[in-house]
């Protein structure tokens, strides 16, 4: 029981400040952002939100094409670069993802990720204000990719300041209503939900840095079995899309 809580510590030595931030993310979610989209999840057709989907999800390939090339995955950063130019042109700015219909692999990368390839601990678990989960390690990425290769923040550089907040608010809108269901879930199957997030994030972002597995030592925590197997991810799979 003692390692247990030690091993808790060693990936959350701030839990009583995130705990709080995590309460005070929940309170604003369900006050502010969830009714707000749960009606644009029923006023708006599906065709519609999946275009709006496509969208930021085709602008975000700039920034896997960079981190691939950093962690010298050529090929993966070659067929990034060929899926937001096929999207971007063919797929009318990326509305539609022709690139998917034609099968063609993603390969998500971040600067977080590229830290992890290249050795850097995820350090502490934070929980962001509005943002939610990440760590030291994603923290940094984030603000590099939101810096360097995010197209939305070039609208903010030459002075588009409406545009760029419009842009954020409707990519908040939409990565708010990708994750209603799983948000239900968490909240209906666990007994302490915030102990449930820190962890399956932590999983998966170890899948992630690791191509889809996960280190045994994360799988052992009161919400997986100790049985040592290792996890592995399914690419091209939404696991937040019930229908």
């Amino acid at each position: 029981m003692l390692a247990g809580c030690a091993s808790q510590a060693n990936k959350d030595p701030l839990e009583g400040i995130n705990r709080g931030i995590y309460k005070f993310n929940d309170v604003t979610d369900k006050a502010v952002f969830k009714p707000v989209a749960t009606a644009y999840k029923a006023v708006a057709p599906d065709p519609i939100r999946r275009g709006v989907n496509n969208f930021f999800s085709n602008l975000g390939a700039i920034t896997s094409v960079f981190n691939n090339l950093l962690q010298f995955k050529f090929s993966n950063a070659f067929s990034e670069a060929g899926r937001f130019v096929i999207n971007s042109t063919f797929g009318l700015a990326g509305f539609i993802d022709v690139a998917g219909m034609d099968n063609i692999a993603i390969h998500k990368e971040d600067f977080g990720q590229t830290l992890g390839h290249w050795g850097v601990g995820s350090g502490a678990y934070l929980v962001l204000p509005f943002l939610g989960p990440s760590s030291v390690r994603d923290t940094t990425g984030l603000v590099f990719d939101t810096a360097t290769t995010d197209p939305i923040t070039y609208t903010h550089n030459i002075g588009e300041i409406r545009l760029h907040n419009q842009l954020r608010a409707v990519q908040f809108l939409d990565k708010r209503t990708e994750l209603l269901d799983a948000t239900d879930l968490v909240d209906e199957a666990s007994l302490d939900p915030y102990a449930f997030m820190r962890d399956a994030y932590l999983q998966r972002r170890a899948s992630q840095v690791q191509d889809g597995l996960v280190p045994a030592d994360l799988i052992k925590d009161e919400f997986f079995e100790e049985d040592n197997e290792p996890v592995t991810e399914v690419k091209k799979v939404k696991v937040v899309e019930v229908n």
